[in-house]
Formats: C-alpha cells, structure tokens, sequence
C-alpha cells in the first residue's frame, strides 16, 4: 500500500495531467474535479476491491461517480491505474472520442453513465440492495458533489438505504461548499448537512478530505452495522493551485496558457517540496 508521503506525491502528478486534460479538450470542470481529487487518488489507491484485471468481477466493488462533471479527474484515476492507455486521455471531448464531458460505460472501469445531478446514490442504493440480496461480500461508494444535494432523488435514495440498513453503501460528499452560481449555503443551504443525513438513519463521519490518513480511516469500513455511512469530505475547490482555490468560476473553465504555465509551476513546486522530505 502507497504510503501518504507516495498518496501526497501521486496527487499533484494526478492533479498535474487533469489540468493538461482539461486544456488539451478545451472544455473541463476543474474546480471540482482538483477538490475530489485526494478522495479518488485513496479510494483507488487503499480502499477499492477492483483493478483492471477484476473489473468485471461479479465481486468487485463499485464505485460510482454521481458529481459526473468532474469526470477529468475520474479519467486521470483511471489511467493512472491501468484500466486505459494515459495517451487515451488525449483524446477527451474530441470528435468521435468516447471520452466525453460526463462518465460513460463506453469507458473502462466506468459502472454507470452519470451526469444528471442526483443519480448516482440511487443507483447504489440499488446496487447495495442486490449485494444483500445476493449475499456477496462487495461494498458501494458514490461520490456526490454538496450543491448536488438540492436534487430531491438523493434523499429518497437516503432514505431508503437506511430503511434496507445498507451497511456496505458509502456516500462521500465532495464539502467544498461551492456550486456554480456560488456559495451552496446562498443557493440552496444543505446544512448542518451531518444531522440531516443522521436523522434519515445514516452514520456520519465530518473529515478533512484531502488528509490521506482520515480519508483512508474513513473510507476502510462501514462506519456502524446496519447502517449506510455517509463520510462528508471537506475539501477545497480548485485544491492545488493558489488561483482556482475556493473560487466559484473555477468551478467550469479551461486555463489559459499564461494560467496553465503558473498552475503547473505551483504543482512542480509543491512535488519538489515533497520529495525533499524524503
């Protein structure tokens, strides 16, 4: 297993090539996609029961990503970990490319085409459900962006895992507390998120999502038998690049070169800076 120094290390790289992405397809949610990042780099990394070799597995785990605009950073995970060719990525939003601007099964490792908010913890609610039916060992995770949540299906889905005691159903919520017309709270106000999702029947845990340690404790098994877990990630919109942090209009946009050359600098900054340590 990566240690959190080889996690911290794999981030910015990973980070690194979603930007080149983004800027070579002309077309990206970067904000969110540089937030989720950490959260993906340990579910791929320490806690997912799927490899290349697996992905077809009736035992696998699932993972499916409901914030489906942040699809770059999913594409960058993926190839990072061998399911396609990195010089695949070359290809997004390209013509007569299936690497499109939301997740699609045309795509390896991919469980489920997302991009309509509110889809995907049904989706696994559903596929928790048929793990219990079936009596098999495999786990569910989604991830779901905090603006996301003013879609109604999230709580019926809420609901009924609790309802069903789906303890293998893990609901990561990507907290940067930004949507695209601003401050969720200004938009649609989800909070105090953590006792909305306890009162419909959920265990919460409240983490930093970008420390590697936390995310795996979190992540490593259900949080209380017989319930679903919902882990709700604090994280920064943008993470990674001093510019983009935190900023709203970041949260869809393609770096212009001068911006692209800076982000990259910050980045090769921050790797040196890590290995140094070693």
């Amino acid at each position: 297993m990566l240690s959190d120094r080889e996690l911290a290390l794999k981030s910015v790289q990973l980070r690194r090539q979603t930007l080149l992405a983004i800027s070579h397809a002309g077309a990206g949610h970067t904000g969110g996609g540089l937030s989720c990042l950490d959260i993906l780099n340990v579910l791929y990394n320490r806690i997912l029961n799927v490899s290349p070799a697996t992905a077809q597995s009736p035992d696998r785990d699932r993972y499916v990503q409901s914030k489906g605009h942040a699809v770059e950073a999913l594409y960058t995970v993926l190839a990072d970990r061998g399911f396609f060719p990195a010089a695949d990525l070359d290809t997004i939003c390209h013509y007569q490319s299936h690497y499109v601007g939301h997740p699609t099964r045309h795509i390896p490792g991919i469980e489920m085409n997302t991009g309509a908010l509110g889809h995907g913890l049904p989706i696994c609610t559903g596929m928790a459900i048929a793990a219990k039916l079936d009596a098999k060992p495999y786990r569910v995770f989604t991830l779901l962006g905090d603006g996301e949540l003013a879609e109604g299906s999230n709580w019926e889905a809420a609901m009924a895992a609790a309802h069903y005691h789906l303890d293998n159903l893990t609901a990561i919520i990507d907290h940067n507390t930004l949507q695209i017309s601003g401050r969720t709270r200004d938009v649609c106000s989800n909070e105090p998120l953590d006792e909305k999702f306890r009162a419909f029947g959920w265990a919460v845990k409240v983490i930093n999502g970008h420390d590697f340690a936390a995310l795996t404790d979190a992540l490593s098994h259900p949080a209380e038998p017989g319930k679903p877990t919902c882990v709700i990630a604090n994280t920064v919109k943008g993470k990674g690049v001093s510019f983009m942090e935190d900023v709203a209009k970041w949260h869809h946009g393609v770096p212009s070169e001068t911006e692209l050359q800076q982000a990259l600098a910050e980045l090769a900054a921050a790797e040196a800076k890590l290995k140094e340590v070693a």
